[in-house]
């Protein structure tokens, strides 16, 4: 699709005239009706402002010229995994999992390889493929290769050192000590726990990335435990496999 069907498309979908999608960018009725006849194409500014207000990638806007990948993992990156700024703008340079909010989530090229290799394996690779592959194409990338330029010195990774020893520090039975902690995207662990009056509430925020992990009940059985946690809380929780018949263990607030 050409740019101007693609906004006109985004604008109709949402429900907007061409002077309400006028307001919100800051630009004329007349500047939306060229943009959707083919006559011009949004500037680099407004571009900016369409991304964040239709939650799409600039590089969607103009038609997808490109195949984006996340400059630290490789991952082959969608709009609905690109990465977002702490003002909610797309960073398309990046998937949720490698940066979120602003903050650089892996600092450690091997533990970002371990998390990857089940994933890749899935696809079809052996381990010892997958693991030749991630150590060849990694440091080909821009975040690795600029990583002393873009690294926070150690801050992100004292974070999660102080989550780890804080979940540790709650004493859950039959939960193993929990050892590190991964970045996950809210949509894919934002379980609906029951409540004792027979409703299901959700915790989380579907388009956020917390840091979490799985472990297996020290009880053995099918049910695993969950954690998930934030900047201001630690949730607990177990659950069968795919994450079917959750129960809410623990919710803390840090």
């Amino acid at each position: 699709m050409d740019t101007k069907d693609i906004i006109y498309e985004l604008r109709t979908t949402n429900g907007l005239s061409q002077d309400e999608l006028a307001e919100k960018v800051f630009v004329t009725r007349q500047a939306v009706s060229r943009w959707e006849n083919g006559d011009t194409v949004p500037n680099t500014d407004t571009l900016k402002l369409l991304s964040k207000l239709f939650n799409v990638s600039i590089n969607t806007l103009l038609g997808a010229p490109r195949q984006l990948i996340c400059q630290c993992c490789g991952m082959p990156l969608e709009d609905s995994i690109i990465s977002k700024e702490k003002d909610g703008a797309l960073n398309e340079e990046y998937c949720k999992w490698c940066y979120a909010d602003g903050t650089y989530t892996y600092s450690d090229m091997d533990e970002l390889i371990d998390v990857c290799i089940p994933h890749m394996i899935k696809e079809g690779f052996t381990e010892e493929q997958a693991r030749a592959f991630m150590k060849d194409n990694l440091p080909k990338l821009d975040y690795w290769q600029r990583y002393e330029q873009l690294s926070d010195d150690g801050e992100f990774e004292a974070f999660k050192k102080q989550l780890i020893e804080e979940i540790n520090e709650l004493h859950i039975e039959g939960m193993p000590k929990v050892d590190k902690l991964n970045a996950l995207v809210g949509s894919y662990v934002n379980l609906a726990y029951p409540l004792p009056s027979g409703k299901e509430v959700k915790f989380l925020n579907d388009e956020t990335t917390y840091l979490g992990n799985q472990l297996e009940s020290e009880f053995g059985g099918e049910r695993c435990f969950g954690i998930l946690a934030g900047t201001d809380f630690i949730l607990i929780s177990t659950y069968e496999a795919e994450g079917k018949n959750p129960e809410l263990v623990l919710y803390k607030k840090r």
